[in-house]
């Protein structure tokens, strides 16, 4: 056998070696670790400690209120929250899942879904839904939402009760829709 040949054979054995370790590695490769950091979130909405992020992503769509009686204070009226409609997204932009409600239903394009419990709110800044820690509901369905223990809202941008229309008991029973975004962070045990 010629010494060209060898040599080509070797070079062959040697590239072919070499892709097989490279997509070995990326075979093995895991979702990059988190880079949320709940650190500078207001005390009461932090995800207790043995819990790790297992799911982040963005919802966008609209809040719908509607002008009720207040309760407790008859004659007066105010902007009810009815419930959300929203598009869910991973950080790359794609459609992952929606949220939904009432009640409140997070809901993974692959049909896993789950509800919760309110446990905290604390302030976000004017004009925006408050920061939000839940704790979620057993999942119905297995998918990407299996084992979720909380969902944490931040990130947020508008969403409150519409101030530019009035609410009245002339305009009672009318509903008003406004557009907000906010990061939903799904938390499991760690």
């Amino acid at each position: 056998m010629s010494t060209a040949r060898t040599t080509s054979r070797i070079a062959t054995i040697t590239t072919a070696a070499g892709a097989a370790v490279l997509l070995a590695a990326c075979g093995s490769m895991h979702k990059p670790a988190s880079t949320f950091s709940q650190a500078s979130l207001p005390a009461p909405i932090q995800v207790p400690a043995g819990h790790k992020v297992a799911w982040e992503t963005v919802g966008s769509g609209d809040i719908t209120y509607e002008c009720r009686d207040k309760a407790g204070a008859p004659g007066q009226t105010e902007w009810v929250f009815v419930g959300p409609e929203a598009v869910l997204k991973d950080r790359a932009g794609k459609q992952v899942g929606r949220y939904y409600g009432p009640p409140a239903t997070w809901e993974a394009s692959d049909g896993s879904k789950l509800t919760a419990t309110q446990l905290a709110v604390a302030p976000s800044g004017a004009g925006n839904l408050p920061y939000q820690l839940v704790k979620a509901n057993p999942v119905m369905g297995n998918g990407e939402l299996a084992g979720v223990s909380y969902i944490q809202r931040v990130a947020l941008q508008g969403g409150v009760a519409p101030a530019d229309k009035p609410c009245s008991a002339a305009t009672k029973g009318q509903k008003a829709t406004v557009k907000y975004q906010a990061d939903y962070i799904f938390w499991k045990p760690a």
